[in-house]
């Protein structure tokens, strides 16, 4: 009888540790994959994506694909910062939000340059009524790109065939921001 209750205990013992290396390899594991997946400028993330209506976890994985959070990043194509707003859109957008005196170095600044960029988002959120999958395919090929892609029948108005978005680029780049996004929400959603 004794031998049973040694042997019951030691599968016990056994189990516990085992439960407990899980747990410490989990947390691990998370704590990595938050530093691959950062909440950086959090405050201002978190306040101009309420401004605008979107998820502020979607504006995190926008921030992470366009610039991996550095803020001094200038494209080939001359998009600049955080969130790479091209100067003229960049301008367009200051204008509307009534932001005087709005120079390009502006958008270095991580404040300006995550409320322009989750403002001009949300304005292809609207325009393509709230479809993700569009406004992130506008986001990084242009509006005119996407509504040539529309009538020439290459994607479809609801967005649902990114496969068949003809720039390649832009193709991998929805990718990248929904799978990004996915993971922000695993990671985060039950922390918020």
């Amino acid at each position: 009888m004794l031998k049973k209750f040694r042997i019951i205990i030691k599968i016990l013992i056994i189990i516990v540790l085992i439960c407990f290396l899980l747990f410490r390899v989990v947390k691990i594991q998370d704590i990595i994959l938050e530093n691959i997946y950062p909440k950086k400028y959090e405050n201002y993330v978190q306040k101009y994506s309420k401004e605008n209506g979107i998820d502020p976890l979607l504006t995190f994985a926008i921030i992470k694909a366009e610039s991996n959070f550095n803020p001094e990043v200038k494209s080939s194509s001359n998009a600049c910062g955080l969130m790479q707003l091209m100067e003229s859109t960049a301008d367009e957008m200051a204008t509307k939000l009534n932001m005087n005196n709005f120079k390009v170095q502006d958008l270095y600044n991580p404040e300006i340059s995550i409320q322009l960029g989750t403002y001009y988002f949300s304005s292809l959120l609207k325009e393509y009524n709230g479809n993700t999958l569009l406004a992130l395919t506008a986001y990084n090929a242009g509006k005119g790109n996407v509504k040539k892609w529309i009538e020439q029948g290459k994607i479809n108005e609801d967005g649902t065939d990114i496969e068949n978005i003809p720039f390649k680029e832009t193709s991998n780049y929805v990718r990248k921001i929904l799978r990004d996004y996915k993971i922000y929400q695993e990671l985060y959603e039950n922390n918020s």
